[in-house]
């Protein structure tokens, strides 16, 4: 795809001068687009012949949307396929999401607004439940990163009630982007395109049709008065900004791979090598034993021993002449350890950074279980590095999910919208935070015990709000959906109400109605 610059009358591809009327230019950008598109569909075609070679010195072959395709659909397939390439995304899925997560906004007991409503609504919203924040989303999140090392997160974004809907885009329908012309880290748009197929009147699929929008960036918010609605002559999506997310990046280029790319051919060379030894083992089982006869007495021993092996005959009884013997084939040339395959898989988990004690499930030689615990605290670092990710992206689409409640017409917030550059800034009033946190549960193994003591000795220091103890309480116990208990033990201002007063107003409520309780 051609590269996009800044033009007067907007975007154009680089290097053509834009035509001073206004019929022209947007024949000129037909015609390139019509180009554009022949070109890959002719990249397509070649690419099927190329299938399984790779040109001497094409350094550039793994760039190639075709290129990507083909590794992505390796990777996809080896998850599902291959015994050690799915254990090792289970294990890396399960260090990061196997204990869940919990959002929340830290904000006053007096705070003018309820911020950390407004979060609890969206990340309950069923459409975001089955996208973005229920479990079973964050997992096919986190495993298309294994695979493809990139997706892309659309917030679909109502503009008169400021609701927020995220919906996954695959990264292969992104296949280009825009970005300032005086600094390339700041990215404006991303090309989106895919292939709708619509449904007829009486019920069959009519003919499939391919789609090209634009989508700005999250973040990227000019003047409303400067935003153009077409680039190229195809329509930008304003109300869709799109959050991209990318791993294993290599140099400057913006598009990830995926966590099992380094492990795949050590994956498929391990599968080989069970496969070779399994059918060795198989041939040798076939020949158990060997007999030995003198003279004229050889054939008849092979018609006797070709008897016994037809009637297959467990536990039988050999009756030999004394110039014939019955033996055992020694083995012990031909036999290989299965165990020589384990650098191979050892080479799997270093490509997906988990212990190879838990990628295959057997602790192995004596003592690897303190190997296995040594081994625990890199593994930490390394699934850490992805929860640091994750919570970035959370809180670029939460604070997208605030300005949104804010700038929507009937909007749940209220606030100041300042324009700074392409930048718009919301400020809540005074006193409100937007602070969000996000607490993910630790590794640690420290017993609950050990942990209630360490808050009851911050307890006593007359430091820690009420809230803060409450919410460090219910994480030690593993508790979900903590925010939901908090609320049942605050009033309507926020501030924290112990459970004995509301069990002693009750009483006096009921007292003074003459009720009792």
């Amino acid at each position: 795809m051609p590269d996009w610059t800044l033009t007067e009358n907007g975007y154009a591809p680089a290097g053509t001068v834009p035509a001073r009327d206004s019929v022209e230019a947007l024949e000129t950008a037909w015609r390139l687009e019509q180009l554009s598109e022949a070109l890959a569909d002719a990249q397509a075609l070649l690419a099927k012949d190329d299938a399984g070679w790779a040109r001497l010195g094409d350094v550039t072959a793994e760039e190639t949307p075709e290129a990507r395709k083909a590794r992505v659909g390796r990777a996809r397939l080896m998850a599902g396929a291959n015994a050690l390439i799915k254990r090792g995304l289970g294990l890396r899925i399960g260090y990061i999401w196997g204990q869940g997560v919990e959002l929340s906004i830290r904000q006053d007991e007096d705070s003018p607004v309820d911020v950390n409503a407004v979060l609890q609504t969206f990340l309950d919203d069923p459409s975001n439940r089955a996208t973005f924040t229920g479990a079973d989303a964050r997992e096919r999140l986190e495993h298309t990163l294994g695979t493809d090392g990139e997706l892309g997160l659309a917030c679909d974004t109502d503009p008169v009630t400021g609701r927020v809907q995220v919906r996954r885009v695959p990264a292969e329908q992104i296949t280009d982007r825009i970005t300032d012309p005086e600094d390339a880290a700041t990215v404006r748009f991303y090309r989106r395109e895919f292939t709708v197929q619509p449904l007829n009147v009486d019920g069959t699929k009519g003919t499939a049709q391919t789609r090209v929008v634009w989508h700005p960036a999250l973040g990227y918010t000019p003047p409303v008065g400067q935003r153009q609605p077409q680039i190229g002559c195809k329509p930008v999506r304003w109300d869709q900004p799109i959050r991209w997310v990318s791993v294993n990046r290599v140099g400057e280029s913006w598009r990830g791979v995926g966590d099992v790319e380094a492990a795949l051919p050590w994956a498929k060379a391990s599968k080989e090598f069970l496969e070779q030894w399994a059918l060795l083992m198989r041939a040798l089982t076939r020949i158990a034993w060997r007999a030995t006869s003198k003279g004229d007495k050889t054939q008849q021993t092979a018609r006797q021993m070709q008897t016994a092996v037809s009637q297959d005959v467990v536990g039988g009884t050999a009756v030999m002449s004394p110039g014939q013997t019955l033996e055992a084939v020694p083995k012990t040339g031909a036999t290989i350890d299965a165990d020589s395959g384990r650098p191979l898989q050892m080479m799997v988990a270093s490509a997906l950074g988990v212990p190879v004690t838990m990628l295959l499930g057997d602790p192995g030689a004596t003592g690897a279980r303190a190997v296995a615990e040594t081994l625990d605290q890199p593994t930490e670092l390394e699934m850490g590095r992805r929860r640091r990710l994750w919570a970035e992206v959370m809180r670029d689409i939460v604070d997208h999910v605030i300005d949104a409640a804010v700038i929507g017409l009937r909007g749940p917030l209220r606030g100041t919208v300042v324009q700074q550059g392409d930048r718009r800034l919301v400020t809540l009033p005074e006193g409100a935070s937007r602070t969000l946190v996000v607490a993910w549960p630790s590794w640690d193994s420290t017993s609950v015990d050990v942990l209630m003591k360490a808050i009851a000795a911050a307890d006593g220091t007359d430091t820690v709000p009420p809230l803060v103890l409450l919410r460090l309480i219910l994480q030690a116990f593993g508790v979900d959906d903590i925010d939901e208990i908090i609320k049942t033990v605050t009033d309507d201002q926020g501030r924290f109400v112990p459970p004995a007063d509301v069990v002693a107003q009750a009483r006096a409520d009921a007292d003074q109605d003459g009720q009792g309780l």
